[in-house]
């Protein structure tokens, strides 16, 4: 993912809420989202290059969703693929805290990971994010530091409390909230080794350019009762959409 917005013990209905875009070249290979025969608990989309996933839920309650984070690094093909933290996360017995604190940082290209249970939600990033608990509250994500204040963070949380403001949570207004595209004034475009209009491209909500753009949006609520609501909308390269896949389903006990 390259935004998440999501709120956390914020609405009364429903005490987690996630809406978050995709970004990813066009031409890298993905399956929609599905419940995996290899894994039958995990629901999510896959990438087919390395194996992961960038979000996904599993049927016993437990979440996770993972950003890139832009920096001047290079990225090695010695580290892992980070959509393996997501599955790890989702397969194992340990606690949000615990999970993140076990993870070499180094292994990987710079991430923001997010992971939570039905009692705990967690961030961690290896770009000096650090790992956290964190408390009730809407945030975003994008591909900076946790609430990092750019045009597109700044724009979703807004939207997201107002949703919850007006009593207005539902799937249909979530895509709509992922489907903004206006960009950032030209004056708060860092473009770094980037051309200024690619990079101005990028601070959309919603990212249409031919190589690489949103490749699918989804909205995630899980209500007081443990009833998850799950959609992922699909876009080609003109950010026409192209398919949706809806779930629903009880966590497990």
């Amino acid at each position: 993912m390259c935004l998440v917005a999501f709120a956390y013990q914020v609405d009364p209905q429903f005490p987690l809420i996630v809406a978050g875009n995709r970004d990813e070249f066009h031409a890298r290979p993905t399956k929609a989202s599905h419940w995996w025969s290899d894994h039958p608990g995990i629901l999510g989309g896959r990438d087919l290059q390395a194996g992961g996933t960038w979000l996904a839920m599993h049927r016993n309650g437990r979440f996770a969703t993972v950003t890139n984070f832009r920096d001047a690094q290079e990225e090695s093909g010695m580290l892992r693929s980070r959509g393996h933290l997501i599955v790890e996360f989702l397969e194992s017995d340990l606690a949000p805290l615990a999970y993140l604190g076990s993870i070499d940082g180094g292994a990987y290209a710079g991430f923001n990971l997010l992971v939570a249970d039905t009692t705990v939600l967690a961030y961690l990033s290896n770009r000096g994010g650090g790992l956290r608990e964190l408390s009730p509250g809407i945030y975003g994500l994008g591909n900076a530091a946790l609430d990092a204040s750019c045009h597109k963070v700044r724009q979703s949380k807004a939207a997201l409390g107002d949703l919850i403001d007006g009593d207005a949570v539902n799937m249909t207004n979530l895509m709509r909230l992922l489907n903004e595209r206006d960009k950032a004034p030209p004056a708060e475009v860092k473009s770094g080794r980037l051309t200024f209009a690619k990079a101005h491209a990028l601070t959309a909500t919603f990212i249409v350019q031919p190589d690489y753009g949103t490749r699918c949006s989804t909205a995630l609520t899980v209500s007081m009762s443990g009833d998850v609501r799950f959609l992922e909308r699909r876009f080609d390269a003109g950010g026409e959409a192209t398919g949706e896949s809806r779930f629903a389903f009880s966590i497990d006990n």
